[in-house]
C-alpha cells in the first residue's frame, strides 16, 4: 500500500469532507448564514459596496463594464448552468431520464412541482406589478435538498435519492427553459446569430471527434459572451454549450480491460532498476496507460467532475453571499404581508408539497411504480424538501424584478420557505 505524504495526512480530513454528498449543502447553508449576518451588522454598508464594485472585461469600444454582483449572476452561475447542462446530458444518456419508464415518474412529479406553484403566486399577485414574479417558486435547489436528505437518516432507499436527484435536475431543465422563454430581455439579432454559429461550430467538432476540452471552453466562452450581448440571459449559453460536449468513449469497456492487462504485464516484466525513477520502457508504459485511460473516458464526465468542486464550493456559495443579504429586523414577519412575499412562501411550501405529490400519486394510479423499499411517508418528506428553492429561485427573483423592494420581498419568502420545507422534510423523514 502506498504511504501517505505529510501534506496528504493533513489535507485527508478536508478531502473527506470536501467529498461526502452532503457537503456542498452545508457549505451553502453556511454562506447564507453568514450574508444575514453580515447584513444585519455594523458592516452593512461594506456589504452592498462590494458587491457595487465595478469590473470591465474587453478591449476598445467592445467593453463590458459591470459590478461584481452582476458579473457572479450573469458570468460565474453560466459555469453553474453549464454542470447543469452536463448532469442533464448524462441523466438523458445514461441515467435516471435516459428512458421513458425511467423519467416518467420525477418529470411528471416534477412538472406538478413546477405548475402548482406558479399557479398559486399567479392568482395570488394577479393583477399588481409583481405577477412577473411566478417562476420563482418553481425551482428545488438540489445541493440543499439532497444535503437535508442526507442528514435525515441513513434508512432511506437509495432509490428515494435517486427519485429527488431525478425530480431536481428535471426541474432545473424547466427552470432553464422558463428562463430562456420568459426571462430574457430584447433580443438583438447580430450577437445572437454569432452565438448561434459558435454553437454549430461546437456541433460539428464534436461530430469530427474533437474531445480536446479546451476546444469547447474557448469557444464555449465565445458563445456565452455572444448571448450576454445578445438579451437571451447568458447562463443559457452554459446549458447549450454542455449539449454539445462528446458523451462517448473512444474504446467499449472490454476492449479496455483487455488492453489494460496487457501494458500492466508489460510493466511488470520491465526491468526493474531499484530507483526512485522509472526506466525508459517503464515511462513508455505509463503514457500508454495514460492514453488508454483517456480513450475510455469521456470528455462530458471528465469536465463535469472537474468543474463539480469549482461550482459546490467557489460559485454557489459566493452566489448565495452576494444575494442573500437580507435584513431582519424586529418587523420581519410583518413584512411578509405583501403578495410577493405570500406568493413565494406559499408556492413553495404547499405548491411544491402538493404539486409533487398529487402528480406522483396520479402517475401511480395509472400504472408508475414508487421507487424500489420506498413508502408513500417517504415520498411525503422528499415533495416536502422538494419547496427548498434557493439557490434557482433567487436566481430567478434578480431576474423576475428590477424594482429592490419586490427582490427583498421575494428573498423573505423564499427564506422562510425553504427553512420550514426543509425543516418538515427532515422530520418526516426521520419518522419513517
Amino acid at each position: 500500500m502506498r504511504q501517505k505524504t505529510p501534506i496528504e495526512k493533513i489535507t485527508a480530513p478536508v478531502h473527506k469532507f470536501i467529498h461526502q454528498e452532503h457537503t456542498s449543502g452545508i457549505v451553502l447553508f453556511i454562506s447564507v448564514v453568514v450574508a444575514i449576518i453580515w447584513v444585519n451588522s455594523p458592516l452593512e454598508h461594506f456589504y452592498h459596496a462590494l458587491w457595487d464594485l465595478k469590473f470591465s472585461l474587453g478591449f476598445g469600444a467592445h467593453i463590458l463594464d459591470h459590478s461584481l454582483h452582476l458579473w457572479i449572476n450573469d458570468g460565474l452561475m453560466a459555469i453553474f448552468f453549464f454542470v447543469i447542462g452536463l448532469e442533464l446530458k448524462r441523466e438523458f444518456m445514461a441515467g435516471e431520464l435516459s428512458s421513458l419508464k425511467k423519467a416518467s415518474l420525477p418529470m411528471v412529479a416534477a412538472l406538478g412541482g413546477m405548475l402548482v406553484p406558479a399557479l398559486i403566486y399567479f392568482f395570488i399577485n394577479k393583477g399588481t406589478l409583481s405577477e412577473h414574479g411566478w417562476g420563482i417558486p418553481m425551482a428545488t435547489d438540489i445541493a440543499f435538498a439532497l444535503a437535508l436528505l442526507s442528514i435525515a437518516g441513513k434508512r432511506i432507499p437509495s432509490s428515494v435519492k435517486v427519485f429527488l436527484s431525478a425530480l431536481a435536475v428535471a426541474d432545473d431543465l424547466g427552470a432553464v427553459l422558463v428562463i430562456a422563454i420568459f426571462y430574457s430581455s430584447h433580443i438583438a439579432l447580430l450577437p445572437l446569430t454569432i452565438g448561434v454559429w459558435l454553437l454549430v461550430i461546437l456541433l460539428i467538432g464534436n461530430k469530427m471527434g474533437v474531445r480536446h476540452t479546451a476546444f469547447y471552453l474557448v469557444i464555449g466562452f465565445g458563445v456565452w459572451v455572444a448571448f450576454l450581448l445578445s438579451g437571451i440571459h447568458a447562463t443559457i449559453a452554459g446549458v447549450l454549450v454542455a449539449f454539445t460536449i462528446p458523451a462517448r468513449t473512444r474504446i467499449n469497456e472490454k476492449s479496455y480491460a483487455d488492453n489494460l492487462r496487457k501494458l500492466l504485464l508489460n510493466f511488470e516484466q520491465a526491468m526493474p532498476n531499484n530507483s526512485t525513477l522509472t526506466t525508459p520502457e517503464q515511462h513508455d508504459t505509463i503514457e500508454k496507460i495514460k492514453k488508454l485511460s483517456m480513450d475510455a473516458e469521456t470528455p462530458l464526465q471528465k469536465v463535469e467532475f472537474m468543474l463539480h468542486p469549482w461550482v459546490a464550493f467557489i460559485v454557489m456559495p459566493l452566489f448565495a453571499l452576494a444575494n442573500a443579504g437580507i435584513v431582519i429586523g424586529a418587523n420581519f414577519f410583518s413584512s411578509l404581508a405583501n403578495p410577493v412575499s405570500l406568493g413565494v412562501t406559499v408556492g413553495l411550501l404547499a405548491g411544491k408539497f402538493i404539486g409533487v405529490l398529487l402528480a406522483t400519486w396520479l402517475m401511480v394510479k395509472f400504472g408508475a411504480q414508487l421507487p424500489a423499499k420506498s413508502t408513500w411517508k417517504q415520498i411525503i418528506g422528499v415533495a416536502l424538501l422538494a419547496g427548498v428553492g434557493f439557490t434557482m429561485s433567487l436566481f430567478i427573483s434578480g431576474l423576475a424584478f428590477s424594482h429592490p423592494e419586490m427582490v427583498d420581498q421575494a428573498k423573505y419568502g423564499i427564506l422562510l420557505a425553504s427553512l420550514l420545507a426543509g425543516g418538515l422534510g427532515v422530520l418526516v423523514l426521520r419518522k419513517t
